[in-house]
This record gives structure tokens, C-alpha cells and sequence, in this order.
């Protein structure tokens, strides 16, 4: 099969249509000293060891040392070295979907079992195999609403990740889809009635993305007198100490996965977690691992519900995804093995006690203050006396990664800095942070 790449034309067309002159403006988003606007220094004929040191020593400049207090969605958990023993076995060290069953019931097995308990955790009916990220399953749930409802407008609030509602506008300018944005007042959303169309769904961040928790019923109820279905995105590492979707009546729960044995690894990969209610099962994405028994009566693993999948029903599926991250689901599938119920409840309860310790530490500090009152578990928003690009630069020299600025996704937070505490975090490191914090913000 010919591979016919693209033309100058049609680089054109596409360049014009985003309303760019050329591909280097693709990456003018990019911070200044992240572009290399030259060729790599490399002499030529260099040997592999040589040039495996060049790089290293490039490598280098990463700092990797720094004590994370950043999460907005990928956070430092810890991952029992039971992940990588069983992971790096060669059985599911594969990027192929398993289609022929009779060869492979391990991981066939495996992801049933992940299934199993991301369903246990959320109390939802139905899982799938997982998605890409917790982006792509957010926008695969609006879909999915969409071909439910037959509506083409979604209600979506402030709080969910701004980097999943990019993806979502990113679809709707796509499909047409009106997407109507709900705001944070206090830091919890509040619901518009009369906000525009009748909505497909209602999507919801639990806890959001400043850290405060949500109130389900409200958001439930919002979606229930809209006919739509409530959406939520959720964060599993939280679901210890937090309500479940399915208890709360959610429709389909979505998450990111990165913390459930996966490493943060400079963003990725991500890990997409996708839940449902029996009733729209049928337009769930992905792959559904299902259980059965072989002629002989004996347990057996297969896909299964694979005529509602893109691959068969080609231009009349509901999702375009055929594939999923299994290898990243079956560390996750480990990971929860390894905490169980109560390992996932302490990790919950560790990491709001460490946070809840450290909010009241900071607000000691002069200028500095909670950026609101809402109720959180490990993450909050604080408001600094000065910019916090560059508290963030100040705290990496002291060796903190201090958080994630909020001015360019919160206009209305000039001063917001998103703070991150898990269950790795000390009671040395904690007092260390403040202690830096307050020196670089006396030092102005």
C-alpha cells in the first residue's frame, strides 16, 4: 500500500482553515527555552555510547529532584514496586488488542478484573477497558449523551479541568456542539436553569479543579430536570473518603487514571477510566471485557457488545475509538489490588489531612490567603501577594515544585496558585514548604 504523505496543498488548506501562517506557529505557545531553534550539536559518525553520554548529559538539565507539591490533575502518588514487577512481564508489555481470546485469556482476564473494580470503587454498572486519557473519555461521554438525547448543546462547569474543556470545544467546533459553561461561585458551581438549549448532558468535575468538592445532588438534579444525563469527572484517588458517582445517581462517570500506578513521566501516559449505566451501555466507547464459559464449562474471558464498536459499524458508531492503554490499565488493575478498600481510604484520608495541615500553615504567612472557603480533600487554591510564575521559579531554587499557576485558566485568580498534597508528602516537607514560602514572599 502506497504511503502518500501530505501535500504543500494540503499543508495549506490546513494552516489556513486554523488561521496559521506556518507549522512553527503550532508550537508558539510553547514558553520561551523549551524550543530548540537550532540543530543538535552532534558531530557526525559519533559512536552509539557517545552518543548515548550527549544525551544523558542533556538530560540532565531536567530537574527531577524537586519535592512536588503540582497535581491539577496528575498527581505524586505512591506506586508499590509490585506495579512495575508484574507490568514489565512480557505477557502485557503489548500495544495489541486481544482478539483472538483463545490465546489470550491472561490479559483478557487482567482487564476484566480492572474493569471489576473501577466499577467497584464508583458503584457504576458498566466499565470499559479504558481510554486514552481522562480528556478523551470526558469528550467520549459527551458524545455518547449526544447520540442518547439526540440534543446538540452540553452544560459544562468552570471547575472541570481547563484542559478537558479545551478538548471538549475542540470537538464541539467540529460537531456544532453549543457548549455552555456554568461558573464558580465561593469555588463550587452553581447551576443556571435558564443558562441556554436543553443540554445532551451536564458535566461536573468531583472534587473540581481548584480542589473543592462539589455538590452532587445539586449537579444530579441540575441534569435530571434538563432530561440530560449527569456526567461527572471524577477523581478515583479520592473515592476513599469522597461519595461514589453511582451512589449519587451519575449516568456516566469519567476520570484520569495517572494515579493508579502510573508515573507522571514529564504528562503521560494518561489513563482513560470510563463508567456507565446499563441503560446507554450501547453507546459506550472502547472495548468491554466480559466473562463467559468455554464449551468445556470453564471460566473464560472475551470482548464482548463488539457490534456497537467503529471498526464494524464503521460511519454509524457512536465513537471512533477502537483501542485503548491496557498496559496502564493493568497497573492500575495492580495498584488496586494492592491498596484494597482500605489502603484506598487511607491514602484518601492521609493525603486531606496533610493538605488541610498545610492550607492552615500557609494562611499563617502574611498575604497569603484561600482563595475560597469550599470544602476540599488534597488540593487548594491559594491567592499570593505577588505573581506566582514567580513564586513557582523562587521555590524550584529551594527545591519544591511549588504548584500550578491559575491566571492564564482563571483570569479572576491574578494571584491563584492550585497546591497538591498526597500521602507521600512529610510532616518535614510540609514544614519545609511553608518555611520556603514565607522567605521567598518576605523577600518579595
Amino acid at each position: 500500500m502506497d504511503f502518500t504523505p501530505h501535500t504543500k496543498q494540503d499543508i495549506s488548506m490546513m494552516l489556513e482553515h486554523l488561521g496559521l501562517r506556518d507549522v512553527d506557529d503550532l508550537f508558539a505557545h510553547l514558553p520561551i527555552g523549551v524550543l530548540v531553534d537550532r540543530s543538535p550539536a552532534i558531530e557526525k559518525g559519533v559512536s552509539e555510547p557517545e552518543l548515548q553520554h550527549t544525551i544523558a548529559v542533556w538530560a540532565r538539565s531536567n530537574r527531577s529532584d524537586l519535592i512536588c507539591f503540582a497535581g491539577a490533575g496528575y498527581y505524586d502518588h505512591y506506586v508499590s514496586p509490585t506495579v512495575k514487577a508484574l507490568t514489565f512481564r512480557p505477557e502485557f508489555v503489548t500495544a495489541y488488542t486481544p482478539y483472538q481470546a483463545e490465546v489470550s485469556q491472561g490479559m483478557l482476564q487482567v482487564l476484566y478484573e480492572y474493569q471489576s473494580m473501577i466499577c467497584g470503587i464508583t458503584e457504576m454498572d458498566i466499565t470499559n477497558a479504558s481510554l486514552y486519557d481522562g480528556a478523551t473519555a470526558a469528550a467520549e461521554a459527551v458524545n455518547a449523551a449526544m447520540f442518547a438525547t439526540r440534543r446538540s448543546a452540553i452544560w459544562v462547569s468552570s471547575g472541570v479541568s481547563p484542559r478537558i474543556r479545551e478538548t471538549i470545544r475542540t470537538q464541539a467546533t467540529a460537531r456544532d456542539i453549543e457548549v455552555v459553561e456554568h461558573p464558580l461561585v465561593g469555588g463550587r458551581t452553581v447551576w443556571a436553569t435558564d443558562a441556554g438549549p436543553q443540554p445532551a448532558a451536564v458535566l461536573w468535575a468531583q472534587p473540581n479543579y481548584l480542589g473543592a468538592v462539589e455538590d452532587y445532588d445539586a449537579a444530579v438534579t441540575a441534569a435530571r430536570q434538563q432530561d440530560a444525563l449527569a456526567v461527572v469527572s471524577y477523581d478515583p484517588m479520592t473515592l476513599g473518603v469522597l461519595r461514589s458517582p453511582g451512589s449519587a445517581g451519575v449516568d456516566i462517570a469519567v476520570g484520569e487514571g495517572q494515579a493508579l500506578g502510573n508515573s507522571l513521566s514529564f504528562g503521560g501516559p494518561g489513563l482513560g477510566l470510563f463508567s456507565i449505566t446499563t441503560e446507554y451501555v450501547r453507546r459506550m466507547p472502547g472495548r468491554i471485557i466480559g466473562r463467559t464459559v468455554d464449551r468445556d464449562g470453564a471460566t473464560a474471558y472475551v470482548m464482548t457488545l463488539r457490534a456497537r464498536e467503529q471498526d464494524i459499524r464503521r460511519a454509524k458508531a457512536s465513537s471512533n475509538i477502537c483501542s485503548n492503554e491496557a498496559l496502564n490499565a493493568v497497573a492500575a488493575a495492580v495498584q488496586l489490588g494492592w491498596l484494597g478498600p482500605d489502603g484506598l481510604a487511607e491514602v484518601g484520608e492521609q493525603s486531606a489531612q496533610k493538605a488541610h495541615y498545610l492550607a492552615e500553615r500557609l494562611e499563617q504567612i502574611p498575604g497569603v490567603r484561600r482563595a475560597n472557603e469550599a470544602p476540599f480533600v488534597r488540593e487548594f487554591a491559594v491567592l499570593l501577594p505577588m505573581e506566582p510564575e514567580i513564586v513557582i521559579e523562587a521555590m524550584a531554587d529551594r527545591g519544591y515544585l511549588a504548584g500550578v499557576a491559575l491566571s492564564k485558566d482563571y483570569p479572576d485568580l491574578p494571584g491563584g496558585l492550585l497546591i497538591a498534597v498526597t500521602e507521600r508528602r512529610s510532616r518535614d516537607e510540609l514544614d519545609g514548604y511553608v518555611s520556603s514560602m514565607r522567605e521567598v514572599i518576605t523577600n518579595g
